[in-house]
């Protein structure tokens, strides 16, 4: 099944894109998604924790996805 996911902070940076598209298993959970994500942009494997947003909240890793889910990376943020 095809995602598009939306990207934040140094997600996008990382990639170079505001959003992008994965083809994947139709049965993926978040977790497998994060792994594809970061065996294809390996860039992302530096981060420490990137939580991902399903339909406006935040997902468990073994939470099943669909080909209709809003999907967004959002990095660890930092300030002060």
């Amino acid at each position: 099944m095809q995602l598009k996911i939306r990207l934040y902070g140094i997600t996008k940076d990382i990639i170079g894109q505001t959003w992008i598209s994965l083809d994947v298993p139709k049965t993926s959970k978040v977790q497998d998604l994060l792994y594809n994500l970061k065996t294809t942009y390996p860039g992302l494997t530096k981060l420490h924790s990137v939580l991902v947003a399903v339909n406006d909240e935040y997902a468990k890793p073994e939470f099943e996805l669909n080909a209709n889910d809003e999907i967004a990376l959002i990095p660890p943020v930092s300030g002060g």
